[in-house]
């Protein structure tokens, strides 16, 4: 894959990959992402897992910034509390830009991935190969009643938004209920891992069209009407794998609710 990427990605690899092969450290550099995935271009982050020894990783952790700062021309960086990932440094490079993600793992955490990395570098390539081939590489997909349980408080809640007249929060509800539960439910409704709205464009144009209708203009109806339409797409994803039990009054007391700000 390395070969096919573009000259700016190509060279910050190959710094990443010099800056852990010369710290002792550091055992294996891993890739992800669209590395792995395909679809890589110019605008394509770059993911990385840096493995690191038992014995240094609290070290390591505490100095991932003097680390980050070591590839050059760091402009900003912060770690991922907020997607549930502390072990993982968010970093932008450049100019030209480019976003960096650096997660730092014990060799040990290895035995679980949501994806199978490419190895960039490993000073115990057997062992490193071995661990991937015998990880459990699973996403996390959520479950029918995943979905059903948030679906309807989420919408209830950004409804409530759009009763006020709050449109900024009942606009930005939409877009989290598109990221959360519509656009990961398109997903497997194409038997692809979960992942949000990316990619959700490659997606039959029916598809993406109708989860078009659920970004409104700025408008209070319109805004009312790409909830009506949430709700519609909601229902007809959910008949792909119905959860065991449906919240009770819905969609019914939704769409009331909603009638009342018409």
């Amino acid at each position: 894959m390395s070969s096919t990427l573009p000259l700016l990605h190509q060279e910050f690899v190959e710094r990443v990959r010099s800056s852990v092969e010369n710290d002792r450290r550091l055992t294996a550099l891993l890739a992800g992402g669209s590395y792995i995935h395909g679809g890589f271009d110019q605008h394509s982050d770059l993911d990385f897992v840096i493995v690191v020894k038992d014995e240094n990783y609290e070290e390591v952790m505490a100095s991932r910034h003097e680390f980050a700062e070591g590839l050059g021309d760091l402009l900003a960086a912060f770690t991922g509390e907020h997607v549930g990932e502390p072990r993982l440094l968010i970093c932008l490079h450049g100019p030209p830009l480019l976003h960096v993600d650096l997660k730092f793992v014990l060799q040990s955490s290895l035995d679980r991935l949501v994806e199978r990395p490419a190895v960039l570098f490993a000073r115990n390539l057997g062992v490193i190969e071995s661990l991937l081939d015998e990880a459990a590489i699973e996403w996390p997909n959520a479950p029918p009643d995943w979905f059903e349980q948030r679906a309807w408080i989420w919408l209830h809640y950004g409804a409530t938004k759009l009763a006020r007249g709050e449109l900024f929060e009942a606009m930005g509800m939409l877009g989290f209920f598109r990221e959360q539960v519509l656009g990961p439910m398109l997903h497997r409704r194409s038997g692809r891992p979960q992942r949000g709205v990316r990619r959700i464009e490659a997606l039959d144009e029916a598809s993406a069209g109708r989860l078009a209708g659920t970004v409104p203009d700025f408008d209070r109806h319109s805004v009312r009407d790409a909830y009506l339409v949430a709700v519609d797409t909601y229902l007809d994803l959910r008949a792909d794998d119905p959860p065991r039990q449906a919240t009770k009054h819905m969609p019914d007391a939704i769409r009331e609710y909603l009638s009342l700000d018409s």
